[in-house]
């Protein structure tokens, strides 16, 4: 990899939209909810975004102040970072089609 290349740039298609889907799932511990929302999400995230995706949760009892930054107010909360615009969904995501829709994907019929 040439040293001056941003990492990020493979990310990026012609374009400049980027290809991968970065969700941030805000929970509180390992509550049944939102242990629900992170196996909906995962389920979800490699039926319709084919690896293309990636997920960091963060755990507000161990880091409190993260909640600020993206404004969360309800937990478990996903937050679609890119592609813009940035997007929420509170709850545990075992609505699929109301997910899909709030993350603004297309599924694709078979």
């Amino acid at each position: 990899m040439n040293p001056e290349q941003n990492p990020i740039e493979s990310d990026v298609d012609e374009g400049g939209e980027t290809k991968i889907w970065q969700l941030r799932l805000y929970v509180a511990g390992q509550t049944p909810k939102s242990v629900t929302a992170f196996a909906n999400l995962k389920k979800l995230c490699e039926e319709y975004l084919h690896g293309q995706y990636r997920i960091e949760v963060i755990d507000l009892l161990q880091n409190p102040d993260l909640a600020k930054q993206d404004q969360i107010f309800a937990i478990p909360t996903l937050v679609r970072k890119l592609p813009p615009p940035i997007r929420q969904i509170i709850g545990d995501l075992s609505n699929q089609e109301k997910v899909l829709l709030g993350l603004d994907v297309t599924p694709i019929d078979p």
